[in-house]
């Protein structure tokens, strides 16, 4: 599960399908949550969450 914002998704969706060779989940991380999980990439608040 890769934590993310809006600047980060595409590559977010890119290392999925890279690592797992399968069609990433795209969910929206609720907004009570947002305050407390930062993007992996750059440590903005996460929007999103991509897995598989």
């Amino acid at each position: 599960m890769i934590y993310c914002c809006k600047d980060h998704v595409e590559k977010a969706l890119d290392t999925v399908v890279a690592e797992h060779e399968t069609a990433p989940l795209l969910e929206e991380i609720p907004s009570e949550k947002q305050l407390s999980t930062c993007c992996e990439y750059c440590r903005n608040t996460a929007v999103y969450m991509v897995g598989n």
